[in-house]
């Protein structure tokens, strides 16, 4: 389901997260919503994931809605990375 590189958006509701994929979507970006792996502590059980490819697009998009996530965390090497932790990664 969480192919390496992509990234997930845990959010600390369920009703952020689904407004999240709801704004994402009408915008055309090819995001899904997922249930959060066990790995990431997460209050609502599930993650967006995307890409690398339209990572800054996303978070460009959620800031300007208001609708950051709690954190961002990317699939590397068979582990969750805090994606914060990956300065100029892409």
């Amino acid at each position: 389901m969480v192919q390496e590189g992509d990234y997930l958006a845990i959010f600390n509701s369920a009703h952020r997260v689904m407004k999240a994929e709801s704004i994402l979507k009408s915008r055309g970006l090819p995001i899904l919503l997922i249930p959060a792996p066990r790995q990431l502590l997460t209050d609502c059980g599930l993650a967006l994931r995307f890409s690398p490819e339209i990572r800054d697009e996303v978070m460009r998009i959620l800031e300007q809605e208001q609708l950051l996530p709690a954190f961002v965390s990317r699939f590397v090497g068979g582990s969750y990375l805090n994606a914060q932790d990956l300065a100029g990664d892409t």
